[in-house]
């Protein structure tokens, strides 16, 4: 069924903006039950979030990654759990699209289906007549308890026998769900274990990934469409810098909301606005956010215009996408830091969010695709000269 509408990218910045005190309301809970709360996953569908990176015949938006980018920060600054599911249900809605169109159909056919996934090949497919048996399980998959489908990678086998990472599609009802999501920050994002016990997943279903991360696509209706010309690793990296941008935006705004009639104990001053410390510290945390915005937006703009115009990727551009993730992570974390030291001991309470932030924004540094020093070290391989050491480029 093809169905042309599309919401401008400015309307769905408003709507999520709108969101951030429904967000704010439920992000306690959300953080003490390990996910989302039914009312917040409700909202983000009404508010057509989840129709953003789905193809227009479906009634998608097929919306830009910039405006990804924008809405995810605007959903941080109400709780970053909720961001980072949505962005993590973007990509493999996204990746949704790379497989036969009649596979999209199924998918699809559920309104504002949500998509949960992993890039680990944490579990095997064997082959079999009409398609593979899948064991295994799966850590940190986000948005899983909301989810009706997850994207998975197994060991499969080329068709010469030799070992090969495969892609796949398995509906949420034929996976187990471990209760495991007991962690220090993302605790809304309920990012539980999934485990597959002989699951028959059939072959139109699965997809060599290899190809997948070299831009060859099993869809025929998406060949033509700007969102699917970009790799894998470039979307996901434009598609997940939101967060952190957004973390950044709300420690200052919860620094700045507590500011007034706030002292600085054991000290002459009765109000921390006066002291010259605390200039320099939300400046010195504001400028860091810009920095980090830059590289957000160079990457997102990146990936916008090469869809658009349908260039291919340099290798220098690909592993660059990861460095510019690997800098927002390190200048949001840097700037959330700064306030987070400059609110002092009260701050400790759960009922002061900039404790809950800074814990958030320390666990996305350490997401394996977007910790700084790994990124920095792939970029600066191949600007030395030599091949990258990751097939995730």
């Amino acid at each position: 069924m093809d169905v042309t509408q599309t919401v401008p990218g400015p309307e769905l910045v408003r709507r999520a903006a709108e969101l951030v005190p429904l967000l704010q309301k439920h992000a306690s809970w959300s953080e003490e039950n390990r996910r989302l709360h039914d009312e917040v996953v409700e909202a983000m569908a009404d508010a057509g979030l989840f129709r953003m990176r789905v193809p227009r015949r479906y009634g998608g938006y097929e919306s830009d990654t910039r405006t990804l980018c924008e809405v995810a920060a605007h959903l941080a600054r109400g709780d970053g759990s909720a961001a980072w599911t949505a962005s993590v249900w973007w990509i493999p809605g996204w990746m949704v699209g790379m497989f036969p169109d009649e596979v999209q159909d199924e998918v699809f056919a559920t309104p504002d289906v949500r998509v949960c996934g992993t890039l680990s090949p944490t579990g095997s497919a064997e082959p079999r007549p009409g398609g593979v048996l899948l064991n295994g399980q799966w850590g940190f998959i986000s948005g899983a308890l909301h989810s009706q489908w997850q994207e998975i990678i197994a060991m499969g086998a080329a068709p010469d026998g030799t070992p090969m990472p495969v892609m796949m599609l398995v509906p949420m009802t034929e996976l187990e769900v471990v209760d495991d999501w007991y962690t220090a920050g993302m605790r809304g994002s309920g990012s539980v274990t999934t485990v597959a016990r002989d699951v028959f997943v059939p072959a139109e279903r699965v997809l060599p990934l290899p190809a997948i991360l070299q831009g060859q696509y099993a869809s025929e209706r998406n060949a033509d469409s700007p969102m699917y010309r970009a790799p894998l690793l470039g979307v996901a990296a434009a598609s997940s810098v939101g967060t952190v941008l957004g973390l950044a935006r709300a420690a200052r705004e919860a620094f700045l909301e507590r500011l007034p009639g706030r002292k600085i104990t054991y000290t002459s001053y009765d109000s921390q606005a006066e002291a010259p410390v605390t200039h320099l510290q939300v400046a010195e945390a504001t400028l860091k956010t810009d920095q980090a915005e830059f590289h957000a937006h160079r990457v997102t703009t990146l990936v916008d215009e090469k869809g658009r115009s349908g260039e291919p990727w340099t290798l220098e551009e690909r592993v660059r996408s990861r460095a510019d993730v690997g800098a927002v992570c390190q200048l949001g974390r840097a700037a959330v830091d700064v306030l987070a030291l400059a609110s002092g001991g009260s701050s400790i309470y759960s009922s002061v969010p900039i404790q809950r932030i800074a814990r958030d924004v320390q666990t996305v540094n350490l997401h394996a695709l977007m910790t700084p020093q790994t990124n920095y070290e792939l970029y600066g391989r191949v600007l030395c000269g030599l091949e990258p050491n990751s097939f995730y480029i």
